[in-house]
């Protein structure tokens, strides 16, 4: 990762993105007070070369930057489908601009000068907030490899097992034997680490498998 820092996954990071110095270092100076892991760039492009971190991250963002706003980086890190908590700082913030940037999901919009302990409690449900998803996302990843090991034909009878259908129907629906199904059923099980058909059925909502091949049969037998 490109990162100018070592960084540990339990390591929360707030990203200060502000055109000036002073702001930049005033701003590290409060985080670094709190025990908060700083880093303090100029621009969107300098954000951009650096990457996002690796552990929870919040954005403090101006929202006039030299060549893109930070109403603009929120609307491209949306499209770009990047999960990022956005804090916005701004010396110039008027009604609309303060509701374009709440409707684009930021936490919080902030007009300088600001009171410290607003811009913490702001940056501490932001840091909450990334620290879940990240949670969700590494859940999702371990869900998806397991999925991943399961062979076509597993695949095929996961769907049709948590949609409720019995082992016979199952065999009827892809014309394989109820013995076979069995043997499937349990290795999908075993694979994907279910404790029971409900803990499997909970686990496909969040994969939405498809069955490879069969499900159009579905009605035979």
């Amino acid at each position: 990762m490109a990162l100018g820092y070592a960084m540990t996954e339990a390591e929360s990071t707030v990203v200060v993105v502000d055109d000036d110095p002073a702001i930049r270092e005033s701003l590290g100076s409060l985080l670094r007070s709190v025990g908060l892991q700083a880093k303090l760039v100029a621009s969107v492009p300098e954000f951009l070369s650096g990457g996002r971190p690796k552990g929870p991250t919040c954005l403090v963002l101006d929202v006039r930057l030299p060549g893109r706003s930070g109403l603009d980086f929120q609307r491209e890190l949306a499209v770009a489908n990047i999960h990022l908590p956005i804090i916005f700082i701004t010396g110039h913030g008027d009604i609309p601009m303060t509701v374009q940037a709440m409707k684009g999901g930021a936490i919080e919009f902030l007009t300088k000068p600001f009171r410290d302990q607003d811009l913490l409690d702001a940056i501490q449900v932001g840091l909450t907030q990334d620290r879940a998803w990240l949670e969700n996302q590494k859940e999702s990843m371990a869900l998806q490899a397991r999925f991943d090991t399961l062979t076509p034909r597993e695949r095929e009878v996961m769907a049709l097992v948590v949609t409720g259908r019995l082992n016979k129907q199952i065999a009827g629906d892809i014309g394989i034997s109820e013995i076979t199904v069995k043997v499937h059923r349990g290795q999908v099980m075993r694979k994907m680490r279910a404790s029971s058909l409900p803990n499997l059925a909970r686990m496909a909502d969040k994969l939405n498998p498809v069955p490879e091949s069969g499900q159009t049969s579905r009605t035979k037998g």
